[in-house]
């Protein structure tokens, strides 16, 4: 069998797909501003979009640079809620001054057929704010949120908006969300990952006792994989979303991060999870296990399976108690592929969790354990064009 290892960084040039772990220390850092694209009819674009807004600050801060975010959203106009919005409140509560967000259109999904000139004007003053942001050089990251139905629902000049975005400031990371990115827009993106839905199956699952059990609280269970880009960046946003439904509610909405395969020090979630810490010292838990190394299929050592049992039993305890209203298990899908934890136990701990528990499996693996069937969500991310296979170094609190 191959060997295999855990979907991280890699500070070397080339692919990096599947290469395993490397730590950020001692890697040459791009300068220059990537564009990249996020479609795909599975869910996980926002939310991707906005762990990189909170790793950018987070690196910002611990750094002491100057960060600056703006958020655009298309098509997210007043009247309707959504999954982000919450997220977004936690960013703009915790970082204030540092997020900038503007939403424009109405509040409910319509077709081409439905098109009006409220609707074009609408986005037409979205551009023409995302043009100026653009040209200003003000911002470290413009996040322009679907604006690929946007594009293809006719609104927008696709040609227009494809010059502006190439004509780009060197040093600004833009990212573009949504559904049916158009080819020219792919074309000239740096990066390019398609959160691919996977429908959920639902198979009877069966207690140690041989009893037959009805998922009931199965909806919190999302599974985030692949090898595109944009797993664990969309766990930080489920984290964000967590804290700011917390902040709504005026509630407690506790946050545990839990990272397999991850050892050693000079990872950027880190900074963007102490950020987070910072910010809400009583809501976020994190705990790192591993080896500071590749871990190869066949080569396993008894300290991987140790600590990946470590990290386990504090997932296990967590996910039971119901403290935690959502539960990031990073990199358990990795983990569980090399065979360092077995897939049994967390079957049974995911059919046992308490309802208004939300749980994030990520990470890629060759062999889908048997819990995906259990998710609610359950998006692959698909690499179709990725910047370091052009030789481009990664950049730090963008890429990892």
């Amino acid at each position: 069998m191959a060997p295999q290892a855990t979907s991280a960084t890699t500070t070397s040039r080339g692919t990096g797909r599947g290469i395993g772990i490397r730590t950020a220390a001692g890697s040459s850092e791009r300068s220059h501003g990537q564009l990249h694209v996020y479609d795909g009819d599975g869910k996980g674009k926002s939310q991707a979009a906005l762990g990189v807004v909170l790793r950018t600050i987070g690196l910002g801060i611990c750094e002491q640079k100057q960060t600056r975010v703006l958020l655009l959203r298309f098509l997210k106009g007043p009247g309707r809620a959504y999954d982000e919005d919450a997220a977004i409140e936690a960013l703009q509560q915790g970082f204030p001054h540092l997020i900038d967000q503007v939403r424009t259109g109405r509040g409910e999904f319509f077709g081409a057929e439905d098109v009006t000139r409220v609707d074009i004007q609408e986005a037409q003053r979205g551009w023409t704010i995302a043009k100026g942001a653009i040209a200003s050089d003000l911002y470290s990251v413009v996040v322009l949120d679907e604006l690929n139905p946007v594009l293809d629902l006719g609104l927008l000049d696709p040609e227009e908006v494809v010059r502006t975005l190439a004509a780009k400031p060197a040093g600004m990371e833009v990212i573009v969300t949504g559904r049916g990115a158009p080819r020219s827009l792919v074309n000239i993106a740096d990066l390019h990952s398609e959160m691919r839905a996977h429908r959920r199956q639902d198979t009877p699952q069966q207690d140690l006792d041989g009893e037959v059990l009805t998922p009931a609280g199965i909806d919190g269970i999302e599974v985030y994989t692949g090898e595109g880009k944009g797993k664990s960046t969309s766990a930080l946003g489920k984290a964000l979303q967590a804290i700011g439904r917390g902040i709504s509610q005026d509630k407690s909405h506790r946050v545990l991060i839990l990272q397999w395969l991850k050892g050693g020090s000079g990872y950027t979630e880190d900074a963007a999870i102490a950020a987070l810490r910072e910010s809400y010292p009583h809501l976020v838990d994190h705990l790192r296990s591993g080896r500071d190394a590749i871990v190869w299929r066949g080569q396993q050592q008894p300290i991987d399976y140790v600590e990946a049992e470590r990290a386990w039993e504090i997932a296990r305890a967590a996910i039971s108690s119901g403290l935690y209203k959502t539960v990031i298990l990073d990199e358990i899908n990795p983990t569980v592929d090399l065979e360092l934890l077995p897939v049994e136990p967390i079957v049974q701990t995911l059919l046992r969790k308490p309802s208004e528990t939300e749980v994030i499996l990520t990470g890629r693996c060759k062999h889908p354990p048997a819990y995906f069937d259990l998710a609610s969500v359950h998006s692959e991310m698909v690499c179709h064009k990725h910047y370091a296979e052009r030789g481009v170094d990664l950049k730090r609190g963008v890429d990892y």
